[in-house]
């Protein structure tokens, strides 16, 4: 087992791993560029939240082989308590710190020429594809100190790949769990939908045992014309671990992408969720929900830019902070110049339970052209309290009378998710989160 130190890894060690894992010159070239880049790049700069304090680069990488079982019953508990129990009989990936543990496949995705499998291993078995789109039109390596590390470093995650006129009926689904002591996840997905396909992707991020320090994590999800993707995300990373985010769309004509996003980390998150609608008709729908507990610290951003013609794009995000959490809701919808008759929507609401809780909510059109519609809507506020007393005026505590407050603010947005699994795994979280 190697156990390497940071706070930067070291050109040797990045050619050991390219090595040890097979990866083509191309895969090193990369990882090696990004490594130069780390020390000269700033860290990202959310609005509203200062995060130059915050420890992204103290960690460890245990490049040790977790066990890999043959069914899901053999996995360990702490991680099949977060399994879809109905999506496991048909297409999903289980990675441990980093490592595939487990793996089923319906037997009609190789039929299809769908390709759905971990990143280290279509790096060595579809190295061209893979080139094609990694770290191209959605995300770049070198955006960031945070994009470049996870280029340098990057591990865990998936590549799926939807050839065109193929629709994929059954969800994809990965598990990212993650339990040692002080360690670094550095994820990267890669989704790509050729024209006129479809596909439903569901990925969790889950902590367990000592939980990581660290979780530097890239999707990267591109939709070819006339093409659907629904996305959907629960994240319940631990206490203790700082998170770095991105999950970023690029969407050509008359393409639509659906996020679905529950992003119940216990520890202090930025989260950048991005869409770039490129093609005439091309479409956008991102909802997010979020609990703060704790002393936590958030930014959510979600930008949605329109650059085709008659391109749609909606946002809708709620969030409840309690204790002395801190919850910022950035929201922007971009219109840029001749990207006629498009149109942008978003609303964020935050409701903060407690003296000490904060959220602020940011709406921002920005608008470059003329024959446009758009229009915004915010609200941050407390619990109001004839609500409080109507519930406890019929025997109800105060504690489960906030239950059903939570419950009840972000319904919802829960009952308008685009992927069943998703609904039915947050309403659980927010049980788990509301009874805190």
């Amino acid at each position: 087992m190697s156990v390497e130190t940071n706070p930067i890894i070291g050109a040797e060690d990045i050619m050991k791993r390219s090595e040890l894992n097979n990866e083509p010159k191309w895969v090193s070239d990369l990882r090696l560029a990004a490594l130069e880049k780390v020390e000269a790049l700033e860290l990202p700069k959310p609005d509203k939240t200062k995060i130059h304090n915050w420890d992204f680069v103290n960690f460890t990488q245990d490049l040790g082989q977790s066990k890999v079982v043959t069914a899901v019953d053999e996995l360990s508990a702490e991680i099949r308590e977060y399994l879809d129990e109905e999506a496991t009989g048909n297409s999903l990936i289980v990675q441990d710190n980093a490592s595939t543990v487990y793996q089923t496949s319906a037997p009609e995705l190789n039929e299809k020429g769908v390709i759905f499998k971990d990143l280290a291993t279509a790096f060595v078995e579809n190295g061209d594809l893979v080139k094609k789109y990694l770290f191209s039109e959605a995300v770049g390596q070198d955006e960031n100190k945070l994009t470049a590390m996870n280029a340098a470093l990057m591990t865990g995650g998936v590549f799926i790949y939807v050839p065109k006129n193929v629709h994929v009926e059954v969800p994809l689904q990965a598990l990212y769990a993650s339990s040692r002591e002080n360690g670094g996840l550095f994820n990267h997905v890669l989704l790509v939908a050729e024209d006129n396909s479809s596909v439903t992707y569901v990925e969790n991020y889950a902590a367990y045992g000592d939980g990581i320090k660290v979780a530097n994590v890239v999707a990267e999800v591109y939709v070819g014309a006339g093409a659907r993707v629904s996305f959907g995300g629960v994240d319940t990373l631990a206490t203790g671990t700082t998170t770095y985010i991105v999950r970023r769309g690029h969407v050509e004509r008359d393409g639509r992408i659906e996020w679905a996003l529950g992003q119940m980390n216990d520890g202090d998150t930025v989260a950048d969720n991005t869409t770039y609608l490129v093609g005439d008709g091309s479409f956008a729908d991102a909802k997010l929900v979020t609990i703060g507990t704790g002393q936590q610290k958030q930014n959510f951003t979600t930008l949605i830019k329109h650059y085709g013609k008659h391109s749609e794009g909606y946002i809708l995000k709620h969030g409840v902070m309690t204790g002395r959490a801190l919850g910022i809701f950035n929201g922007i919808s971009k219109i840029e110049k001749a990207a006629t008759k498009s149109h942008g929507e978003q609303t964020e609401r935050v409701l903060m339970l407690g003296e000490r809780a904060r959220g602020d909510a940011n709406p921002i059109l920005l608008i470059d052209e003329d024959d446009v519609t758009a229009g915004h809507a915010a609200s941050v506020g407390r619990i109001d309290p004839l609500q409080m007393f109507y519930l406890m005026s019929r025997g109800i505590s105060r504690v489960e009378a906030e239950r059903l407050v939570i419950h009840g603010f972000l319904e919802p947005v829960v009952s308008q998710l685009p992927v069943e699994s998703v609904r039915k795994q947050m309403r659980s979280v927010i049980e788990r989160k509301a009874q805190r």
